[in-house]
């Protein structure tokens, strides 16, 4: 489901800051090369990652879900001084990253780390991300918001992407929309943040950790 006109979507594009000649090379890999290129988080998505990470100024950061690399990348642009790790289960995807991040010459920035997420986040120390980007496997979405919120410091944000799922969260029947819905549903009951739920893209919910 579309939310937003492509028209609409295109003048918003055209009117917001322009992608880097590197993300747009990773952009044009990602739908020449891959299955489900849609995965992406695009210029839009990125821009308003890059406006929050400056609001706060975050240095560390955590991404769950790196795919090829872009939103990685997009992220520690601009950001010289930041330290990101990234959790990506494909080893293939994890792959493509990796070039894209030398190619950046950023891998003294970004450190991807493969395997399963849930497992990985683990050897991390709470409350010391400045903010966290979640963006993979859509069942265990719930499971890696409880962990997360106990590893972005105070005054730290947490962003969650597609939890819109193209509409199918507000009548749930498959397994995925069920988990988001259920994901929505607790973090609007968690007094820990403030948040709010944006219909950008495929809906991003953003929480504010008192």
């Amino acid at each position: 489901m579309k939310f937003i006109d492509k028209k609409i979507e295109e003048y918003c594009t055209k009117h917001s800051n322009q992608e880097s000649k590197i993300l747009n090379e990773i952009y044009q890999y990602t739908f020449n090369n891959e299955k489900i290129p849609q995965m992406i988080s695009g210029s839009i998505v990125s821009n308003f990652i890059q406006l929050i990470l400056k609001s706060i100024n975050a240095k560390k950061i955590l991404e769950i879900g790196t795919f090829t690399g872009y939103s990685a990348i997009n992220m520690a642009m601009d950001n010289p001084n930041c330290e990101i790790h990234t959790c990506e289960i494909a080893k293939d995807h994890a792959k493509t990253a990796k070039k894209f991040i030398k190619t950046a010459s950023l891998e003294n920035n970004i450190f991807v780390h493969c395997g399963a997420a849930i497992d990985t986040i683990e050897g991390f120390k709470v409350n010391s991300f400045d903010f966290a980007f979640i963006d993979a496997d859509k069942i265990n979405y719930l499971e890696y918001y409880k962990r997360v919120v106990m590893l972005v410091k105070k005054s730290g944000v947490i962003i969650l992407d597609n939890m819109l799922w193209s509409g199918e969260v507000i009548n749930p029947k498959d397994a995925n929309s069920k988990i988001l819905n259920k994901t929505a549903q607790y973090i609007q009951k968690d007094s820990r943040v403030f948040n709010t739920l944006l219909p950008i893209r495929d809906g991003l919910m953003v929480c504010y950790k008192k």
